[in-house]
């Protein structure tokens, strides 16, 4: 298999005078693109850094980020790119985890290198100024030529950790560019067709985007910060084809005031990830865009593609099959071996072969972790699942998110999914409380679109049909659901009641 660098030549040559990214007012061909890129790898050398190093990455998603993801991989360094939110201790663990010899970071996170105590040790390069990485890339140099190999490093990506420090997940060129191959494949894309370069690069969606667009000829359209507005003038004026999101950013979209149907009549694609979407979001994007294809993306930083759905509006909630590069099983949830499957209707927790070629090979020097995470060959995702009789899988949450109440488990998407439909309802939650005579009590966080109140909603639950011991307990309205950087909902800060109560109606438990 090619080595990324090779592949991304290979898409030069093939269409050099292609639209290939778009940064506001900034746009360039794959020729213009590659002139510069070229110019930085002159500049990596000059930092010092050789095959195999570690580079550390803390900027917003701009076209000097992309830049110098490409050129890592001709270089044959190890982008380690991190939040560009990160606390001045996060970079600290990464810096020294990862052993990185530079940083580069644009303004979004100086105030974390300025505070950091290992970044002192470290190459530091600024964005702009006198040898910043936008100096960088606009000086002249030789074209650059592929120095990795196809079973060399390409990238590191950190997991969010939870209860522990975040993870290191290195890659190989061949699973990256195995990931890139099956997402173009798996979510139809033709040739020069143009993405929304909004997830950010620090994060396996981001990443997948930017290295897909290359394989097709196509265009990567940055935008460094989420906005709506910002998003719709994006695709509108870049003629935008495909979006892959978070739930939370489309439900963004689809919510604010300055959408409208013509600003994204360009758009015939839509994929998600990262989440699951609940059956009233479906619909209402369904409606919006009438997308010719809708997919359901379900995989990880360590296994990019688990399951793939290409219908997802038509069975809401499933993620579908495996991908074309994977198998997976639905396991018991005490399993220690993926021997034995969970029977149909079941939920246990899902699994992936390891030998699947978008696959990673173990976190980066956390043996306990391996030891946790990887079993006889197979990875354990740490997610619940069922395989309804139709053989598509549905994903019910997270293993430790599993509401146990009067020794009933409950599925807190399966609730979601409920309460979403009703029309009152702008965002929920759920989640278990503690309750000392049902060990959990299940219970619904309300983001409210109308008045309505605990009745109402009760109400809803019983006619659609949700089995009783499903149905909330107890409702509590917010103003905001806690989220991440990448949109995912942090039920922790539910259960730990670091949440935004609603203010501005009377709730009946205030």
């Amino acid at each position: 298999m090619l080595d990324l660098g090779t592949s991304f030549l290979a898409s030069i040559e093939r269409d050099p005078n292609a639209f290939a990214i778009a940064d506001g007012d900034l746009t360039l061909t794959y020729g213009e693109w590659f002139k510069r890129i070229s110019a930085l790898v002159v500049h990596l050398d000059t930092l010092g850094l050789c095959s195999g190093d570690r580079l550390l990455s803390l900027m917003q998603n701009r076209w000097e980020n992309a830049s110098l993801h490409w050129a890592c991989q001709l270089a044959g360094v190890v982008i380690t790119p991190l939040n560009w939110r990160a606390t001045p201790e996060e970079l600290d663990h990464a810096l020294a985890d990862s052993g990185a010899k530079v940083l580069i970071h644009d303004q979004s996170g100086s105030q974390a290198v300025a505070n950091s105590t290992v970044a002192e040790s470290v190459t530091l390069v600024p964005l702009n100024g006198e040898n910043g990485l936008a100096q960088m890339l606009e000086e002249s140099g030789p074209e650059a030529s592929p120095r990795a190999a196809a079973d060399d490093w390409s990238l590191m990506l950190y997991t969010s950790g939870t209860t522990s420090k975040p993870k290191g997940v290195p890659r190989r060129h061949r699973a990256e560019r195995a990931a890139a191959i099956a997402h173009v494949a798996q979510n139809l894309y033709r040739h020069g067709e143009r993405t929304l370069g909004v997830m950010p690069l620090y994060h396996t969606m981001g990443v997948r985007s930017l290295l897909a667009a290359s394989m097709i000829g196509g265009g990567f359209v940055c935008l460094p910060k989420f906005d709506v507005p910002g998003a719709l003038d994006a695709m509108e004026r870049h003629r935008v084809t495909n979006l892959y999101l978070v739930p939370t950013l489309y439900h963004d979209i689809v919510h604010h005031d300055a959408f409208a149907p013509e600003c994204v009549r360009s758009v015939t694609k839509l994929g998600f990830a990262g989440a699951s979407m609940t059956d009233g979001l479906l619909k209402k994007l369904q409606e919006a865009f009438r997308p010719d294809l809708f997919v359901n993306h379900y995989g990880s930083s360590e296994i990019y593609t688990c399951t793939i759905h290409q219908d997802a509006a038509a069975k809401p909630g499933s993620a579908g099959r495996a991908g074309v590069n994977q198998m997976i099983r639905v396991v018991p949830l005490d399993a220690d071996t993926a021997e034995t499957a969970a029977p149909t209707g079941e939920e246990g927790q899902i699994v992936a072969l390891m030998q699947g070629d978008e696959a990673f090979e173990g976190y980066w020097n956390r043996p306990e972790a391996d030891a946790k995470s990887i079993r006889d060959g197979w990875y354990f995702t740490g997610d619940v699942g069922v395989f309804d009789a139709d053989g598509d899988l549905f994903v019910t949450g997270r293993v430790d998110d599993m509401i146990i109440t009067g020794g009933e488990n409950v599925s807190p998407v399966e609730v979601e999914s409920c309460l979403s439909l009703h029309e009152a309802v702008s965002e929920v939650a759920v989640v278990g409380l503690p309750d000392e005579r049902w060990g959990s009590v299940v219970t619904a966080f309300v983001k409210r679109a109308t008045d309505v109140d605990e009745a109402a909603l009760d109400a809803h639950c019983k006619t659609s049909g949700l089995t009783n011991f499903r149905r909330p307990r107890k409702y509590v309205f917010v103003s905001e659901l806690p989220k991440s950087p990448v949109g995912k909902l942090l039920r922790r800060k539910l259960v730990s009641g670091d949440y935004e109560p609603e203010t501005s109606r009377k709730s009946a438990n205030t």
